[in-house]
């Protein structure tokens, strides 16, 4: 590599974290020896803050964006770009009417839902399309089980969402503000790093774009075929430790 690499981006589930959600001793050792050698760590993930304490706690990252970059956590502060509540209402209005639709809503107030998810630990409300709080809305997740509803859905959204879909079922709306690389853009402002000096390392739709734009980008090999065929590199799968691997020969 021509440029040093001073930051090192990864996301989570299915990248970084093994099938089971665990990190593996052989990759903490790894991250610690990164840490040590001044090597700044950082994570990009869809999943909201308080789902990812334990990794933070294990790993230490200097930065985090949360909630596929709904809600970014720097070194001195937060930034928050959710849903507009008349858009959140605009779209609850039309995706409701799906049959067999399973919807929930993350928010500041936490994850309400029109379904007991226990896994979540979701509140269950039944006054859908009303909003169930006054906080602020970071994303609209829908899932069924009967049919495939990616076409309703895109029809339903309002010119500031978009939508993603993770592993092939969850379909997230977020606003356009809300993205991994407009996170991972001002993590990497707030710590001084141009993106040039960064690797990011993932697998599914929402992690092209940075590992097109980073200075590396690499696929595990688990990735979907989108995101192997934008990468700069292939490394091993997540349960194979994959990120770890790649740093460990080629970063230390």
């Amino acid at each position: 590599m021509n440029t040093e690499i001073k930051a090192i981006i990864t996301d989570l589930d299915r990248t970084l974290l093994r099938t089971d959600k665990t990190v593996s001793d052989y990759t903490n050792t790894v991250l610690k020896k990164c840490h040590d050698m001044g090597i700044i760590l950082m994570a990009a993930t869809a999943r909201p803050e308080r789902a990812i304490l334990t990794y933070n706690d294990q790993i230490g990252f200097e930065a985090v964006t949360t909630l596929n970059g709904a809600r970014i956590v720097l070194p001195h502060a937060t930034i928050e770009n959710g849903i507009k509540p008349s858009s959140a209402e605009a779209i609850l209005k039309k995706v409701i009417k799906i049959p067999g639709l399973v919807l929930s809503l993350e928010t500041g107030a936490g994850i309400f839902s029109n379904v007991p998810i226990p896994e979540w630990n979701a509140t269950v409300f039944d006054g859908f399309p009303a909003l169930p709080t006054e906080s602020i809305i970071y994303k609209i997740l829908l899932s069924c089980e009967e049919k495939n509803i990616q076409q309703e859905v895109e029809r339903a959204l309002t010119p500031n969402t978009y939508m993603t879909v993770a592993e092939g079922r969850l379909i997230q709306i977020m606003s356009v503000e809300a993205t991994k690389w407009n996170g991972i853009r001002v993590m990497l402002e707030a710590v001084g790093v141009r993106q040039d000096e960064a690797v990011y390392f993932g697998d599914d739709y929402d992690d092209i774009e940075p590992i097109k734009n980073c200075g590396v980008g690499v696929a595990v090999s688990n990735a979907i075929g989108e995101v192997i065929e934008a990468a700069d590199f292939i490394t091993e799968s997540n349960d194979e430790d994959g990120v770890a691997a790649y740093i460990e020969k080629n970063l230390l």
